[in-house]
């Protein structure tokens, strides 16, 4: 594939783009003002939009094929927390200038790589010219059981707060990116290195546990700006509080390292965005069912600790004291 650059928006679209949509009748191959959706009967439609900016969600020399990923890994993750399957995606695509073939080539690949992962099919779209940064939004379609979806508002004082994976990765993975002699300092393998810049570069949306929290959860929303400020968004709809174990959250072998050299680390698992892991609030009484059923996927889950009367989120250390964070997590605006 050359360095020259794409030659008019037609040609992104039908050379680069169309092949996306193959396999779904209702995407038209792209030809098309509007695509049509057809649920299942019994189902109805789950709605995410999340875009991604370069220089803001990703650093400006992220390599194409992880763009892409990441672009629809981030809305799936969601879908995935409300209980919902994917289904279709729309994708508005603002490039600063005519991408060169190669790099759109490289973008295409890694959205194939990633609705083939996550069983969707992109349906249409915009393509356009920005004097700002690259920015791809999405808009992805999940399908659910009518009235099944869960919510973020409806977590009770008793449930039990589990989260899935584990936290922090994804802030380890940036900071090995930006901080030259992190991975040394940290003691870190070139495979752990590896596996923390992944989990940023390729969030992995936790599908497998859809339909469990359908089953089980009476809330629940993914990670994508930090447990304590999310939590603190659940419990806010919920009008309820929580209390957290530091102690409790589950770590990767990298992420143990690194709070072996430096304990703020533990913190930053606590505050820090981008891990898209799920939230989960489950009734005592289906506690220990809904950690059993999980324990069979590769990501499993984890009880950090339980929703409260009151409100605020509290974040204690062993002996039962409530640690100060400051910053609780990702704002755009803060």
């Amino acid at each position: 594939m050359s360095d020259e650059p794409v030659r008019g928006e037609e040609s992104l679209i039908q050379e680069f783009l169309a092949p996306l949509a193959a396999g779904f009748p209702g995407a038209f191959g792209l030809q098309d003002d509007c695509a049509v959706i057809a649920p299942e009967p019994g189902d109805e439609l789950v709605v995410k939009t999340d875009p991604i900016v370069a220089g803001v969600h990703f650093p400006l020399d992220t390599a194409p094929e992880d763009i892409a990923w990441r672009a629809l890994a981030v809305n799936v993750s969601d879908l995935a927390a409300k209980g919902a399957t994917p289904v279709a995606y729309l994708m508005a695509l603002a490039l600063p200038e005519a991408p060169q073939r190669a790099w759109m080539q490289r973008f295409a690949n890694g959205l194939e790589q990633a609705q083939r992962a996550f069983g969707c099919h992109l349906i249409g779209g915009d393509t356009d010219r920005t004097p700002g940064p690259l920015t791809v939004s999405i808009t992805a379609f999940g399908s659910a059981p009518r009235g099944m979806m869960v919510r973020r508002g409806a977590a009770r004082p008793g449930d039990q707060l589990f989260v899935t994976g584990t936290l922090g990765d994804a802030a380890l993975g940036l900071a090995l990116l930006t901080e030259p002699g992190l991975k040394q300092t940290l003691g870190l393998s070139d495979g752990e290195a590896a596996a923390s810049l992944a989990r940023f570069l390729r969030p992995a949306p936790r599908l497998g546990l859809a339909p469990l929290l359908r089953a089980h959860a009476s809330a629940a929303m993914d990670l994508s700006d930090g447990l304590a400020k999310d939590c603190g968004r659940m419990c806010k709809a919920s009008g309820a509080g929580a209390r957290i174990e530091i102690d409790a959250l589950p770590l990767s072998a990298p992420m143990r390292k690194a709070v072996h050299e430096d304990p703020r680390w533990l913190e930053r698992a606590a505050t820090q965005g981008d891990d898209y892991e799920i939230l989960a609030a489950v009734p005592a009484a289906r506690a220990q069912a809904f950690a059993g059923a999980a324990a069979s996927l590769d990501f499993g889950v984890t009880r950090i600790g339980e929703i409260t009367a009151g409100a605020g989120v509290t974040i204690e250390r062993a002996d039962g004291t409530a640690m100060d964070l400051g910053k609780p997590g990702w704002d755009h605006f803060a």
